[in-house]
């Protein structure tokens, strides 16, 4: 199973649902709290190469970008071999 790492603000729709999708699939992964301003922000825009929102989705250590780019990835039937790996 890849190491999956998603980082998260309080109050954040996408960040919520992100996390539902992967706990919907019954995938284990690490949730790091980056509200603005915070060391783990600076960190997870650093990590995804400049992307300033969240959430920041890794899949060992590989950005696959925010909640838009993970639903697209299951809605086009990539995600399931991505977690497989």
């Amino acid at each position: 199973m890849p190491n999956i790492e998603i980082y998260t603000q309080p109050f954040c729709s996408y960040c919520s649902l992100a996390v539902r999708l992967l706990r919907d699939k019954g995938i284990a992964f690490t949730e790091i709290d980056a509200p603005y301003g915070s060391a783990a922000r600076r960190e997870a825009i650093e990590r995804s190469g400049g992307r300033t929102t969240v959430p920041q989705i890794f899949i060992d250590d590989a950005a696959i970008g925010g909640c838009d780019d993970l639903v697209a990835l299951e809605r086009g039937g990539k995600l399931d071999s991505l977690l497989a790996a």
